[in-house]
């Protein structure tokens, strides 16, 4: 992140969506402005959280909202962070995304308007939701747990 970095508490919505694509730019690095706001994705294999096994909370990364425990994290072997459930259902929210040819859910913050990645049903994984939440990485915080 830049040095003028969001602050970890949660930025409000209204604060949020006060801020304009230049403020933005001004708090996020290039590569997180353009997955956050642009909704762009990283190349698989290379985010920080891909293969992260540390007990904690990830956040959103612009807004510092708390999406997703690492209870729910698990290795889709997809080479980004995946979980099998938000923290709360209020916490995220959903958009139909018929882009690349594919008919997918995109998953936003639900505080900023933050692009975090897609969800995806009914793969197989033995997890209690049968979805998998693919995130990218630049989308996340985590706050490791204490003790």
């Amino acid at each position: 992140m830049s040095d003028e970095s969001v602050n970890q508490s949660a930025t409000s919505p209204d604060e949020a969506a006060a801020r304009s694509d230049v403020q933005w730019q001004k708090i996020l690095s290039p590569e997180e402005f353009h997955v956050l706001r642009q909704a762009g994705t990283e190349r698989p294999f290379t985010g920080e959280y891909w293969d992260t096994t540390t007990e904690g909370v990830y956040s959103c990364r612009a807004c510092g909202s708390e999406l997703f425990a690492s209870t729910t994290k698990f290795d889709a072997g997809c080479g980004w962070p995946s979980f099998f459930a938000p923290l709360a259902e209020d916490r995220v929210r959903y958009i139909s995304d018929e882009s690349l040819g594919m008919k997918r859910v995109e998953v936003r913050c639900a505080n900023c308007d933050s692009h975090m990645g897609h969800v995806f049903e009914g793969e197989g994984f033995k997890t209690p939701t049968d979805l998998r939440y693919c995130m990218n990485s630049l989308s996340l915080t985590l706050r490791p747990a204490q003790g």
